[in-house]
């Protein structure tokens, strides 16, 4: 099994920025990929980005050139680094966590961008 606490969440003002963080702990070894998705009320979870192993890292359109993800494997950690936040952006982030058999998630934490 897998466990992964999120922590970041805020209330931000458009163009503002934000770093969440997500600590995995567990079958740290089994992990193939770990991720950021987000969710709003009546819409399904989408993805925001990830990052396997080998360090590639991938992004969904609408936050490309403004969110990075990083991976700290010492810390057994990922990051998601928001810039230049919009009232769009506004949701449940969700971290993930991939293994061979299975996908782990964690709790969630709230982001609120304001107009």
């Amino acid at each position: 099994q897998v466990q992964l606490v999120e922590s970041g969440g805020n209330l931000v003002q458009a163009g503002g920025s934000l770093r969440l963080s997500c600590a995995a702990s567990g079958s740290i070894s089994s992990i193939t990929s770990m991720g950021w998705y987000r969710q709003t009320p009546g819409k399904q979870r989408e993805l925001v980005a990830t990052i396997i192993n080998g360090g590639s890292t991938t992004y969904a359109d609408s936050v490309k050139g403004r969110f990075t993800i990083s991976r700290d494997n010492a810390k057994n950690t990922v990051s998601l680094q928001m810039n230049s936040l919009k009232p769009e952006d506004t949701a449940v982030y969700y971290c993930n966590a991939k293994t061979r058999l299975n996908f782990w998630w964690g709790q969630g934490t709230q982001v609120t961008v304001s107009s």
